[in-house]
């Protein structure tokens, strides 16, 4: 998932401008964290040992996404980033839930289906 590689490095990206030229530490470090954090847990799901394993981490991924999505709105209320880059990042991030919602919806179908 190369989408969610790109946006780790854009997390990172904002969270040395936002140490380095907003002097900004405590919220740049949630929104690196939970982050940085989707696409790890995507790559942790490519070595899944199950399908409910596969899911889980997914699952993971998905919760960090919205937890992503929380921090980038209180940098953009704290006045910390622009609507441009708010909206920027807001919009990689949704594309990131929207397929991770797919893939867990297909596999859990999928899961059913075969019980």
């Amino acid at each position: 998932m190369n989408k969610a590689e790109a946006f780790s490095f854009r997390i990172v990206k904002m969270y040395r401008f936002l140490a380095e030229r907003k002097r900004e530490t405590v919220i740049s470090r949630q929104v690196l964290r939970s982050g940085t954090s989707i696409g790890a847990n995507i790559v942790e799901s490519r070595n899944a040992q199950s399908a409910a394993d596969f899911v889980s981490k997914l699952s993971i991924a998905l919760k960090e996404a919205d937890e992503t999505f929380y921090w980038l709105k209180v940098l953009f209320q704290g006045d910390y980033i622009t609507e441009v880059q708010f909206e920027s990042m807001k919009k990689d991030n949704e594309e990131l839930i929207k397929l991770l919602v797919a893939i867990i919806k297909k596999m859990k179908e999928k899961a059913s289906h075969s019980k």
